[in-house]
């Protein structure tokens, strides 16, 4: 981690402290009766990233980008940090939580990856929070969470990319496929589980067929529906 994303993560971590501390002053973290959690799992140029940002602008939620989650999960002190947000009630379903999701994928949980469960899950029983990729849909439990599978044919998905990083066409292409290939074998190797899996999602959306308002719409009236 360079010293510039390692002054960013700490800000972000302490931005996020201070916002939890003055949310307990007005009431303890409850069991809410609808999802308080919506994560995002995305294909590249699908229009994900952009999707998860509008939901937490509609919703009024925090957002945590996956780049930021990788960097938290390397951190022991980050971890540390977030697990001490939690009363004893909460640790101790977390922790539950962890070891069952460990049992029922036959997972061989690393340092990163027990780190990475610990954080997400944390983040998780706050709620009112989008999350990106990490494979959080499998960390957060169904019952706390609406997960999103953001899809796009990839012709769609190449003219994205291209126009976002101002690349050729099949340098663009080479981009989705890489960037796809790298996204699945990193669900495959820590959770066991096939990043397209449509049963691994509440919601997939295609944005060749909707649009990004109109995803937003569907995913937030999934998570108001009680």
């Amino acid at each position: 981690m360079t010293t510039t994303k390692a002054r960013s993560v700490e800000q972000m971590v302490d931005q996020q402290m201070s916002k939890w501390q003055m949310e307990r002053k007005k009431s303890q973290i409850e069991e809410y009766k609808r999802p308080m959690v919506v994560t995002i799992s995305r294909e590249p140029g699908s229009g994900g990233r952009i999707i998860a940002e509008k939901i937490a602008a509609r919703m009024g939620w925090d957002l945590f980008y996956q780049e930021v989650l990788n960097e938290m999960a390397k951190s022991a002190k980050v971890t540390k940090t977030f697990m001490d947000t939690l009363d004893e009630k909460g640790l101790n379903t977390l922790e539950e939580w962890i070891s069952s999701l460990v049992h029922e994928r036959h997972l061989w949980p690393d340092q990163y990856l027990q780190h990475l469960m610990k954080v997400i899950g944390a983040i998780g029983k706050h709620g009112k929070v989008v999350v990106i990729g990490r494979g959080s849909n499998f960390i957060i439990p169904q019952e706390r969470r609406v997960s999103v599978r953001v899809i796009a044919p990839l012709d769609v998905r190449v003219k994205e990319i291209a126009k976002a990083f101002n690349l050729p066409a099949d340098e663009a292409e080479r981009r989705a496929i890489h960037t796809e290939s790298n996204r699945k074998a990193a669900i495959r190797k820590y959770f066991n589980a096939d990043i397209a899996d449509p049963l691994n999602y509440d919601i997939t959306v295609n944005t060749g067929m909707l649009s990004l308002d109109q995803a937003v719409d569907v995913i937030c009236a999934a998570v108001h529906k009680e």
